[in-house]
């Protein structure tokens, strides 16, 4: 019979590690070997017991899971780290990856979720609660979003850049023609150029492009 998942919680809340003690303990194949309420006892017991996996709560006295998470990397990297937390803000999603996290759940996941959950992350797995799978999602889409807006522009000229932004504003071609000073053959050379090269074709693809780089504002 394999050796049972060893398993230390750290949270502040006492009914909370009480809560989490009796879910996985009836699980039958994983045991709690230690139970802490601040991130500088979560290290130092992880240090010393080596727990299969560590689960931590965000919000610790004593620096924090994150806090803890980053060191408990450092210093026992093959311990596994489930972050089981009520914040599903960006940031704390973001800064649990950097941490060096294997998964992320939400405290009001059902039990039998993180039972599952405990046994992904030591398997070698990643776990995620759908809801934060979904942010974690949104958050690279807009990332490369972000990446491509920004590569996009850098294969402009200035006044490229400058023809973009006048066509976003609504401007024709004879309006910017006037405005820069130049010919409308000549902006619409500069226009066909940046279209081919933004690989856009639509004046509603182009405002888009300029709105989520910064060249127009969307306020009135």
């Amino acid at each position: 019979m394999p050796e049972p998942i060893s398993v230390l919680l750290a949270d502040d809340h006492t009914l909370v590690r009480d809560g989490v003690h009796r879910i996985l303990s009836a699980a039958g194949d994983i045991t709690v070997v230690a139970e802490v309420g601040d991130g500088e006892a979560a290290v130092r017991e992880t240090v010393a017991r080596r727990p299969d996996v560590a689960v931590l709560d965000i919000t610790m006295p004593g620096g924090g899971g994150l806090e803890a998470a980053r060191q408990i990397r450092a210093r026992v990297p093959e311990v596994r780290i489930l972050i089981l937390s009520m914040h599903l803000q960006p940031e704390y999603l973001m800064e649990s990856v950097r941490a060096g996290a294997h998964g992320y759940l939400i405290k009001d996941a059902a039990g039998d979720e993180l039972v599952q959950a405990v046994r992904e992350v030591c398997a070698g797995n990643s776990y995620y609660s759908p809801a934060v799978s979904q942010q974690l999602s949104d958050l690279l889409r807009r990332k490369l979003e972000g990446e491509e807006v920004q590569n996009a522009l850098e294969r402009l000229s200035p006044r490229e850049r400058e023809v973009l932004r006048a066509i976003a504003d609504g401007s024709s071609n004879k309006e910017i023609a006037r405005a820069l000073g130049i010919s409308v053959r000549t902006v619409e050379t500069h226009r066909d150029s940046l279209m081919k090269k933004v690989g856009i074709k639509t004046v509603a693809g182009l405002t888009r492009l300029a709105l989520r780089s910064g060249l127009i504002s969307d306020e009135p």
